[in-house]
């Protein structure tokens, strides 16, 4: 039989968030009274939680941040936003990549009609095979656009399960194996121990001069010194970076005049879509947890993610 569980949302106000919990058959209480927790704001904000909290909402799909603050353990149960997010930063994955193999990145920068240069700039998607390294919701959810443009999707998850729509799947610990086989590579794996630089100097040579990198994911998964060196030496086409180490990145950095370079400032899940993709999440999982079913995003504190 379903209860009406106490979730206090905060620390910062979010009128979404509260019509959420309600929506999902929750009862928004002060903190004090809280059985549940859904935080709206920072790794940093967040207040000392009553041991009465069974389960704990974390805004966002990578909480490394989160990990590494301490602030996630084994007392509770924890949810991430993980998947609720994914059609607003697959479609930014796939603009990106179609920006940079057909030259829309260059062609921004240009200040005369000068046609030759994007020519010989442009290739196409069709025929081609696309690495998806984190094919778990975010790239499974870019694999259809992929498809449907006529590029054949390698993809790497944990376990190298198969993913629907990819030709082939394989397992994390081959990952290596990606950078040569494929022609463009899109990372969207967590951030964590085992994935820091996980793209360096030899990966991006594997990828080659034809071959463009996109990060959606975490800066820390490449080597941006590896990449400024391989950017300007033309070892790969280009690179289209969503997230950057460090980030923000400062002002007169070399990857902003870099012409080979296309960024967006961490802005692939814009703040409007975000929100109301949260709030769906937050919705359902209220709900899950009055029925007490399982819920959508669990965290494993081990793995930290």
């Amino acid at each position: 039989m379903p209860t009406t569980p106490a979730v206090f949302v905060g620390p910062q106000e979010n009128p979404q968030l509260v019509e959420a919990v309600e929506r999902g058959g929750g009862r928004v209480v002060a903190l004090a009274e809280a059985e549940a927790v859904v935080v709206s704001g920072g790794h940093g904000d967040l207040p000392e939680l009553p041991a009465a909290v069974r389960w704990v909402q974390l805004p966002s799909a990578g909480i490394e941040a989160w990990v590494e603050s301490g602030v996630v353990d084994s007392s509770r149960t924890w949810t991430s936003a993980t998947g609720a997010y994914s059609h607003a930063v697959a479609e930014g994955a796939v603009a990106l990549l179609l920006a940079g193999v057909r030259g829309i990145g260059r062609a921004a920068r240009l200040t005369t009609w000068d046609h030759a240069i994007l020519d010989a700039a442009q290739t196409s998607l069709r025929g081609s095979t696309i690495a998806v390294v984190g094919a778990g919701g975010i790239g499974s959810a870019m694999i259809p656009a992929f498809v449907a443009l006529g590029a054949e999707v390698l993809a790497v998850t944990r376990r190298g399960l198969p993913v629907e729509g990819a030709a082939r799947t394989l397992p994390a610990d081959r990952v290596g194996e990606v950078f040569a086989a494929a022609d463009h590579v899109v990372l969207a794996a967590p951030a964590t121990a085992q994935t820091k630089a996980l793209v360096g100097a030899e990966q991006l040579a594997a990828i080659g001069p034809q071959g463009w990198l996109v990060n959606i994911a975490r800066g820390s998964l490449v080597d941006t010194d590896a990449l400024v060196s391989a950017l300007a030496e033309g070892t790969i086409a280009g690179a289209a970076l969503d997230v950057t180490d460090p980030e923000p990145l400062p002002d007169g950095h070399p990857l902003w005049s870099e012409p080979r370079c296309i960024i967006t400032p961490h802005s692939t899940n814009p703040t409007p879509l975000q929100v109301a993709a949260l709030a769906e999440r937050v919705a359902e999982n209220v709900r899950r947890f009055a029925a007490g079913e399982e819920l959508l995003g669990l965290v494993d504190p081990e793995r930290g993610y």
